[in-house]
């Protein structure tokens, strides 16, 4: 029977791999190596340690003649500068970079709050600094509370321009917000009873939430600060807000909230109604299966969904909404590492297809390729976060932290493929275009341009692999490292045949002592780039 009870085992390599994926965008053999030896509760405590961003501020280098530099920090109005694509884009760096230069478990659940409430960067969100802002907002509550976040959103200068929620007036209502705040955000659709209901929530629950939201409005000096978060907020707007009192449907059992005309009384008014949307049941499942469907697997059955998500949900409410226990509880559970029953058909364990940004992320830590430094090497670090933004990342599907629908990215959302919307014919060449420009150092997903950085795997192969000198001890490390599974032998000796190019085994082992005692490093160099081809385009690395 599929079980949340504790998994206590020393992880092993094959566990800290699953575990390390999972929950975390940096995956190096040195962590691996490392979480090995832990239980699933010490790798996860080592995962939720505070650690500071590498990279404090994102930084403008343009104009050359007098660069806007941290423009996030600038006393200036957000929209006084110009490039703002240009600068979403450096926002969008700054995440990336201190979530690959990290271990931690606060970037996985901050772009999990991405997906559960999501904004598009370049589809209406705003200024690149509110962007900013939107983005300190999820890493402020990834280990905190999502229920909090939910009333913090809705004065988010991002997501109130977004959705339309600053053109909400008491006189002119906009419902677009208040419908993705159910629909999409929190409660969620239930089946379909009749015209306008749908079980969890009616359309006039739209409308009376429209009403609640009504008078917030955008605050585009950032003059405005959170006492909570010490972020920039947006505003109320009293004679914009209707003060009426608002009175929901039978889902809610007629609940009314009572319409106020100040401010501290409109954000009572907020206070009422996300607290009257979050002691719904209703509400938790959702989040719980949110968090079922980004952590472990796509798709569940009943057993699932009455043994782990259900008293998850449970506990989630009866905990207050704090989103990090019932993390750590799903992470650390036998069935997380597919323990708990004895069904060779339904394993987590190698069940996800990875999204492209894992796929990058996970290769460039692995491989050790060396990043340039974004504060000191700018153009470089720039001219290479352009190839994964714009080329690779685009090219497979992924338009990162700018998806097309508020919906998110249909890995998360649209059935039946879920997560194999990742691997389409579409989208096939990208995902394996990316080794070898990372090997090159061209960008082969577009243009063959110079993407500033290339990995030199005989120097990574000479570091990390303890018996490099021997083909099949080689490709059995590698693999070891790469796979979600232990591979066969016959697939040991498909790269072996590539790697030896039909030489025999001492053809690899006398090119590698002579390189490793300070020899020409040619034929090590084309042998590995072409095996290290071949393994991270197999069918085993798209997953985890």
């Amino acid at each position: 029977m599929e079980s949340l009870n504790q998994f206590t085992q020393v992880l092993g390599l094959r566990r800290a791999k699953h575990f390390l994926r999972r929950t975390s965008f940096n995956f190096t053999s040195e962590v691996l190596d490392n979480f090995s030896k832990l239980t699933p509760e010490e790798a996860f405590n080592k995962l939720t340690l505070q650690q500071n961003n590498k990279w404090i501020e994102p930084y403008d280098p343009l104009p050359t003649s007098a660069p806007d530099g941290n423009w996030t920090s600038s006393t200036k109005k957000p929209t006084d500068f110009s490039g703002q694509s240009r600068k979403r884009r450096i926002v969008t760096s700054w995440w990336w970079y201190n979530a690959i230069t990290q271990n931690s478990l606060k970037q996985k659940l901050t772009f999990f709050l991405h997906t559960s409430f999501t904004v598009s960067k370049d589809g209406g969100a705003g200024t690149s600094t509110h962007f900013f802002d939107h983005l300190r907002l999820l890493e402020h509550y990834a280990f905190g509370n999502i229920k909090a976040l939910s009333k913090k959103i809705t004065f988010d200068n991002a997501m109130l321009d977004y959705l339309d929620n600053t053109k909400n007036n008491a006189n002119n209502p906009n419902e677009n917000y208040a419908r993705e705040f159910l629909e999409l955000f929190t409660i969620l659709k239930g089946p379909q009873k009749g015209s306008g209901d749908y079980t969890n929530y009616t359309e006039l629950d739209i409308q009376q939430t429209a009403k609640v939201f009504s008078g917030i409005k955008t605050q585009v000096d950032r003059s405005l600060i959170d006492t909570d978060t010490n972020l920039p907020k947006g505003r109320i707007v009293i004679n914009q807000h209707e003060k009426n009192d608002k009175t929901f449907s039978d889902a809610f059992n007629k609940q009314i909230i009572k319409g106020q005309n100040t401010e501290a009384g409109i954000e009572q008014e907020l206070d009422d109604f996300v607290e009257m949307i979050f002691s719904k049941e209703a509400t938790a499942i959702s989040f719980c299966r949110k968090l079922y469907r980004f952590f472990i697997k796509s798709e569940w059955n009943d057993e699932v969904e009455n043994s782990i998500i259900k008293p998850l949900a449970t506990e989630l409410k009866d905990g207050n909404y704090e989103i990090l226990p019932i993390v750590k509880k799903l992470l650390i559970s036998k069935h997380f590492f597919d323990v708990s029953d004895s069904n060779p058909s339904d394993e987590i364990i190698g069940s996800i297809i990875k999204s492209p940004l894992q796929l990058i992320s996970e290769t460039i830590s692995f491989l050790k390729l060396e990043i340039p430094d974004p504060v000191n090497n700018s153009g470089e670090f720039y001219t290479f976060f352009n190839f994964i933004h714009s080329s690779f990342l685009a090219a497979s599907g992924m338009n990162l932290w700018s998806p097309d629908s508020v919906a998110g990215y249909p890995a998360h959302y649209q059935e039946p493929d879920f997560d194999r919307h990742w691997f389409s014919s579409n989208t096939v060449l990208a995902r394996y275009k990316m080794i070898e420009s990372l090997i090159t150092g061209r960008n082969k997903v577009g243009n063959n341009g110079r993407i500033q950085v290339s990995i030199h795997l005989p120097s990574f192969v000479k570091d990390t692999i303890k018996n490099a000198s021997d083909p099949i001890e080689l490709i059995t490390e590698l693999s070891g490292y790469l796979y979600p599974e232990v591979i066969s032998e016959e697939r040991k000796n498909y790269f072996a045949e590539n790697l030896l190019e039909g030489f025999p085994n001492y053809y690899w082992t006398s090119a590698w002592v002579a390189y490793t005692n300070g020899g020409d490093d040619t034929i090590v160099k084309s042998r590995l780039d072409s095996l290290i081809i071949r393994m991270v385009n197999t069918p085993e690395y798209q997953l985890m």
